[in-house]
Parts: structure tokens; sequence; C-alpha cells
């Protein structure tokens, strides 16, 4: 069973920095794609951040409202995937879902966290 736990999320004014980490279970991050998305009150779920698994040479894709303020990484000896947000502003106020697909020939299989909050005040 796939369990994925996020935490970091919380407060924070205009400018300041927060990590979100992710934690796996049952899944091995540095095998699969990876990624966070974010989901604001009365809008779409969208792609944050991605990183393709080893064997995709661990490719990053960042969404261009975040390009050079997010960073996201994995630790693989533990098995987190994390997520360094700089610079916040208030329109990155959203809930942060964990994600990663687990590829297969015949069909991807999709894993989520339960979301952490993030509010960024102005």
């Amino acid at each position: 069973q796939v369990q994925l736990v996020e935490s970091g999320g919380g407060l924070v004014q205009a400018g300041g920095s927060l990590r979100l980490s992710c934690a796996a279970s049952g899944i091995i991050f540095s095998f699969n794609t990876g990624g966070w998305y974010r989901q604001a009150p009365g809008k779409q779920r969208e792609l944050v951040a991605s990183i393709s698994g080893v064997s995709g040479g661990g490719i990053t894709n960042y969404a261009e409202s975040v390009k050079g303020r997010f960073t996201i990484s994995r630790d693989n000896a533990k098995n987190t995937m994390n997520l360094q947000m700089n610079s916040l502003k208030p329109e990155d106020t959203a809930v942060y879902y964990c994600h990663v697909r687990r590829a297969s020939p015949t069909y991807d299989y999709d894993y989520w966290g339960q979301g952490t909050q993030v509010t960024v005040s102005s």
C-alpha cells in the first residue's frame, strides 16, 4: 500500500521561505516520477514542479510562475521528496500535494498525499 505524507506547510509572510517534504512508504521515489501540485480556492490543481526517476536522469521541470524561486529535490536515503520555496508571494497560497506516478507498460498508477496548506500573507 502506497502512502504519501506531506509536511512543512504553514503561514509565512511574503518574501519568506518554506520547505515542504513528502515521505513515501510502499513506493520508492527515485524509481518513479514525482511532483508537487497545488490547488488554490476556486482554481484547478496545477503542476508546480516535477522530477523524473533516476532512469530518466532526474530531470526537473517547473511551472513558469515558480521558476527561480522553487527547487524540487529528492533524498534517496530517506525516500523523501522536497520542495524548497523561496521568495514566496501571496499568489503561492494553496494546498500543496505530493504526487508520484508509477508507470507500467499497460497502466500508470497515480498516488497523492493528503495535502498541506501554504498561506502567504502580504
